[in-house]
Parts: structure tokens; C-alpha cells; sequence
């Protein structure tokens, strides 16, 4: 198992799998059908006065698919690159903010916030900066944050000002900025950046920060240290790149501290990577893992919010920096949800398992006139499901659970995809429940049910109407004998 140190993030690496689906035109924002709970992700966070933001950055912003789903869920987006130093001022006093006004035009035409990331970072610097002798350093750097602050005034909620300053021992990087001005840089930029937007809150922003060490202690220090000297600090981002089941269990109490300072503690870039191939009960951890966090940041009043870093698995950075790891959102490489969106919304306040939420009761089959049932009443694992008239029994109830399950028989079985198969014209049977993939589903808000491991549509077998006819998982086509409602 690798370190819980991230790499740099790759700046363009990771976009090849959007690139493979990018389409149409900037900001032309056609509706997919997505599944996700009754209440999108975004009202339930403002239902409890915090926001759950995301991250675009390149040619995600074209893909329709992708800010679609941006759009109906989240309400805070984070720039991943546009707003960097090598972006923004590729040579000395010369600006390009074309990349990031399109974000930032995306986010204004979805009413969503922005966060500015960032202003200093040792990483995704021009060459031109590191060759400036360091007598000049500090008015290059003012100069950059001033131009660029100035330039987004009144458009950023927040600004990461300071990127990754500290090693992992808790001492601070030595780069172009600590070389030249020693830790004075880290004041010197807050108060620049605050001159020029007094309005927008101001972080440093770090990684594995998230539970008490060696490297949040420093940071603790220097935030009281800035606070006692009247710098306008005004938060700390808490980046959030986890290892499956490596949520620090301090990470409340390191939250509750920073916030007892009087500084706003978010959740800035969070991702839960798991080494490939994933398992039903790994997304299951992973589903816990989002939940801790959504829920430490709900008892954390100073806590404004938490924000993925991607929008879902086929755009994460993840995949391209630690080979053999992958799947750390909370989307599918189809962009459906998984378990840890169920989670998500449940924490949230809302209800999980898809587009009908959690409940119970029959699901009809729409083509046919019928509901699904299991023949005969059986409870003998491996029996395939069918249609039949609908009769109220025990045998055609099914209950949504919060993880994406439908269990029959108060909960002693679950819907499976026999041999958690994922080809066109898998059996759909009954199983002992055991949380992987293959037994757990989205009810989507255009009628359809899909597998969440295969992404196949629940189908009734030649769109049949007579009773008996089997049940399979089969592509998604739109037609009639793919349409269930539920409840």
C-alpha cells in the first residue's frame, strides 16, 4: 500500500478519459439522465447551511455529461489548474484568465460558488519564476496574487492563497518563496491577497492535515501565530486524498481545534482511492468513508462544506499518479452513483439509493403491466426473477436500503446479478445479501433500474408481457420493458 502522500496532481494526464467523451459546445449544458436521490446533493448541503463542491478543469467543462451532473448536484466548483501560476501568468506580467473565466462563467449559470485555487504553490510554477533573483521575488509575487485577485474580485468566495507549504515533518517546503523572504512569505501573501478582495475568505490549504500529526501541528502554530499578529487569515483546506478505510479517526477533533481559533475549516479536495479491481465491499467502505467525513464536517459549525476532487472515477487524477489504484469518487466511470453517494446524500440528510430513494413496496414493470416477483415465493439462492400480475406478496415487496440494495423477504435476500455477471442477458436472481456490486442498484429518475457494477439496465426478457417472463439485465435502450416505477 503506497504512503498517504500524494504526488503533484499531473495537470493534463488525467483528462484522457474525458477527452475520449468531451462533445459540443463550451458551456452548452444538455440534461443526461443521471440517477441521484429525490433531492439533488447540492439542496441537501444548503438544508444544513453547508455547500458540496466538485472540481472541473479542462475540457471537462465541454462535456455535457459531466456539467450536467456539475450542475443538478453540486454548488461550489473548484478550478483544478486554470487559476494556477503557470496558467495565469505563463511569463513575466503577461496574464491569460481565459481558462478560468470559463469556469467561472459555468458556475455563474448554475449558481454555484467558486473557489479559487490557487495563488502560491511551490508545484505548476513557470520556469520564469524560479530563475527571478530573490531580492525580487516578493514583488513578483505580490504582483501576481494583487493582478489576479483584482481580476476575479467579487467572483470567488475563497481562495486557496497558500498551497502545500509544509513537508511532512511539519517544517516548511523551500522553494522559490521560502528561500527568498523565509516563512515572512505566508503573511506577506494573505495580507496581499485580502488587499486586494477584503471580501474573500482566505485559506492555506494542505494535505494529510485531515487528523492530528506532526504536519497539522505546525500548521496549528502558524495559523495562532498569524492570528496573534492580525493576519487575515480566514481558513484552512484540509484536502481530503484518502486510502480506503484511512480516514484519520482524529479528524474531528483536528477540525473542532482549527475551528476554536475562529478559522472556517472545509473539506477541499476529498477522493477515496481504492487498489484495483475494486470489490462490493470496498465501495462499501468507501461509502463509510465519505459519510465520516460529510458527518464531521456537519458537527463542525465552522465547517462551510466539502468538495470532491473530480466530478467522477473517469476524470480522477487518481488512476494516472498511483498505478493500480483507481475508482475514488463518488460517480462511476459512467458517471452513475455509487454507494458512497448513497451514503452522501443519507449523511446529508436526504434519502440514498437513487432516483426513488429509500422505501418499499413493488416495482411495476411498465411495458408489461406487471411487477417483479420472485416465482413460486422461493428463497432458494440462484432462483431468476420474473414479472407477474401484481399481488401485494411478500415475493413482489422489495425495500431500497441506504447502501443501493433491494431485498425481499424483510431483508434475507437481495437483488443479484448471477454471477455478478455484467454482459447483456445476466440473469437477475435472488441472493443472500452481501453487499458487493452486483447487489446493488440505482432507480433512476427516467424509470430505468441499472446495475451499479455493470451499468446494465433491469429488462424483461423479449419485452414480454405475459406472466413468467424472466427478468435479465440487458444495455440500456429506453424502451418500455426497461421502465419500472417503484414503491
Amino acid at each position: 500500500m503506497p504512503p498517504c502522500v500524494r504526488s503533484l496532481r499531473p495537470r493534463r494526464s488525467r483528462l484522457t478519459a474525458v477527452l475520449a467523451v468531451a462533445a459540443a459546445t463550451v458551456l452548452s449544458f444538455v440534461a443526461a439522465p443521471l440517477a441521484h436521490a429525490a433531492s439533488p446533493l447540492r439542496s441537501l448541503a444548503e438544508a444544513k447551511s453547508k455547500y458540496i463542491g466538485t472540481e472541473l478543469t479542462g475540457n471537462m467543462v465541454y462535456n455535457s455529461t459531466i456539467t450536467s451532473l456539475a450542475g443538478a448536484q453540486f454548488d461550489m466548483v473548484t478550478p483544478g489548474n486554470e487559476m494556477k501560476w503557470d496558467t495565469t501568468e505563463p511569463s513575466n506580467g503577461n496574464y491569460n484568465f481565459g481558462p478560468g473565466d470559463t469556469i467561472v462563467s459555468f458556475a455563474q449559470s448554475h449558481n454555484m460558488r467558486v473557489r479559487g485555487h490557487n495563488l502560491v504553490w511551490h508545484s505548476q510554477l513557470p520556469g520564469w519564476v524560479n530563475g527571478v533573483p530573490r531580492n525580487q521575488v516578493q514583488g513578483v509575487m505580490e504582483a501576481h496574487i494583487t493582478t489576479e485577485v483584482n481580476h476575479y474580485k467579487g467572483k470567488i468566495y475563497a481562495w486557496d492563497v497558500i498551497n502545500e507549504p509544509f513537508n511532512e515533518d511539519g517544517s516548511l517546503r523551500a522553494d522559490a518563496f521560502y528561500n527568498a523572504m523565509g516563512s515572512g512569505y505566508l503573511a506577506d501573501a494573505i495580507r496581499t491577497a485580502h488587499n486586494a478582495d477584503p471580501n474573500a475568505k482566505l485559506y492555506i490549504n494542505d494535505y494529510n492535515i485531515e487528523g492530528e500529526n506532526a504536519k497539522s501541528n505546525a500548521l496549528y502554530s502558524l495559523a495562532q501565530s498569524m492570528l496573534a499578529q492580525g493576519v487575515p487569515l480566514g481558513g484552512i483546506g484540509l484536502e481530503g486524498h484518502f486510502i480506503l478505510g484511512q480516514v484519520p479517526s482524529s479528524m474531528l477533533a483536528n477540525m473542532q481545534r482549527f475551528a476554536a481559533l475562529g478559522l472556517d475549516v472545509a473539506v477541499t479536495e476529498l477522493d477515496d482511492r481504492i487498489q484495483q479491481p475494486a470489490s462490493g465491499s470496498s465501495f462499501q467502505q468507501q461509502a463509510n468513508d465519505y459519510a465520516t467525513v460529510i458527518n464531521d464536517c456537519l458537527a463542525v459549525t465552522r465547517c462551510p462544506g466539502v468538495s470532491q476532487w473530480g466530478v467522477g472515477d473517469a476524470d480522477s487524477w487518481v488512476p494516472g499518479t498511483f498505478p493500480g489504484w483507481g475508482t475514488p469518487t463518488m460517480y462511476d466511470n459512467n458517471y452513475q452513483p455509487k454507494p458512497a453517494y448513497n451514503a452522501t446524500a443519507t449523511a446529508l440528510g436526504g434519502s440514498g439509493g437513487g432516483g426513488g430513494g429509500t422505501g418499499a413496496g413493488p416495482l411495476h414493470a411498465v411495458g408489461a403491466g406487471k411487477c417483479l416477483d420472485v416465482p413460486n415465493s422461493s428463497t432458494t439462492a440462484g432462483t431468476q426473477l420474473d414479472v407477474r400480475a401484481c399481488s401485494g406478496g411478500a415475493n413482489q415487496t422489495f425495500t431500497l436500503t441506504s447502501s443501493g440494495q433491494l431485498t425481499v423477504y424483510s431483508g434475507a435476500d437481495c437483488l443479484d446479478a448471477n454471477g455478478r455477471g455484467t454482459t447483456a442477458g445476466t440473469k437477475v436472481i435472488i441472493w443472500s445479501c452481501n453487499g458487493q456490486a452486483n447487489q446493488q442498484w440505482n432507480i433512476n429518475a427516467d424509470g430505468t433500474v441499472t446495475g451499479v457494477q455493470s451499468g446494465l439496465c433491469l429488462d424483461v426478457t423479449g419485452a414480454s408481457t405475459a406472466d413468467g417472463a424472466l427478468v435479465q439485465l440487458w444495455t440500456c435502450s429506453g424502451a418500455s420493458n426497461q421502465h419500472w416505477t417503484f414503491g
